[in-house]
């Protein structure tokens, strides 16, 4: 009998063990099996891998001008052709590549760093900390994010750090939002009880036991922001207050381009390509990762 008890015991501590292995291969089986996100993954490796070692890929240097080959179509010398000043534009969108996901990524992890701290310290905390901090939310999301960020450049100033703080702030409020919601759906759990009740500090409950477990809507959403960061450095490059010459940027690219739509279409076709595809890649990669990381929706 007492052996029996002993193996029921073993094999119950093994489950538990092998429960968050077993969690974490049903989310990755439910992502590979979602086509669209493995297609978005496929696309941000690539992606990725020519941000790194684009230096090494582009067949010209990208601000290499030579305006006796000024609007070349492509061709086998130039795949995608040549703009206004006889620059590889294939060269230039490989180099832009590098520019637009470094911006990304950094006001990802800019709103996402901030965005979590007040939405924990509004969500945690409750009454008039709450209400001062998410009314200023309100306020910011009230203003079109791509005015805010011009703003936010005016008063900046133009080049990549200032559109990577501009962008980053203008995201803060989403990030605010998500974290609090969550946070007040949980916070009076039983295992957040029982660390008050252990003399856990307030910040250590909420980082160590409760942001951990909203973590999947955080990720969700900071991987649907990289494409709206995307999205937000273009604009901001093609109305001229975003990454400045000589950096190749998609953004601005299609502005410089814009006046010759009709005469040399391929100078806008290919950045504006290159960033549909871009934005398309991350936007499907978070609609799978909400799926795998959902229970409910998850496909096994």
């Amino acid at each position: 009998m007492e052996n029996n008890t002993d193996n029921i015991s073993a094999i119950q501590t093994t489950e538990v063990l092998e429960k968050p292995e077993s969690q974490l291969r049903e989310m990755w089986a439910s992502l590979i099996s979602n086509k669209g996100a493995v297609a978005g993954l496929i696309i941000i490796a690539i992606l990725t891998f020519v941000a790194i070692f684009g230096k090494w890929l582009m067949p010209y240097d990208p601000n290499y001008s030579d305006m006796a080959i000024s609007f070349q179509p492509p061709s086998t010398a130039h795949w995608f052709g040549t703009d206004q000043l006889g620059r590889d534009i294939f060269s230039r969108i490989i180099d832009g590549t590098h520019i637009s996901l470094t911006v990304g990524l950094s006001a990802v992890a800019i709103s996402l760093t901030i965005g979590t701290i007040l939405g924990a310290v509004a969500g945690y905390r409750g009454g008039k900390t709450d209400a001062v901090i998410m009314r200023f939310m309100d306020m910011m999301l009230a203003i079109p994010s791509i005015l805010l960020a011009i703003a936010f450049m005016a008063a900046l100033g133009k080049g990549i750090d200032k559109a990577v703080i501009a962008i980053g702030l203008v995201s803060i409020p989403e990030y605010a939002r998500i974290v609090r919601g969550c946070i007040l759906s949980v916070k009076e759990n039983d295992y957040v009880q029982a660390a008050k009740v252990v003399g856990n500090k307030d910040v250590r409950i909420v980082f160590k036991h409760i942001v951990p477990n909203i973590l999947s809507s955080i990720v969700v959403r900071a991987t649907l922001g990289i494409s709206t960061a995307v999205l937000d450095t273009s604009a901001l490059g093609f109305l001229g207050l975003g990454v400045q010459p000589p950096f190749a940027e998609w953004g601005d690219m299609l502005g410089r381009a814009r006046g010759f739509i009709f005469s040399a279409p391929h100078t806008l076709v290919f950045p504006g390509i290159a960033i549909t595809i871009t934005v398309l890649a991350f936007n499907l990669l978070g609609d799978g990762l909400r799926d795998a990381l959902d229970p409910k929706s998850r496909k096994i």
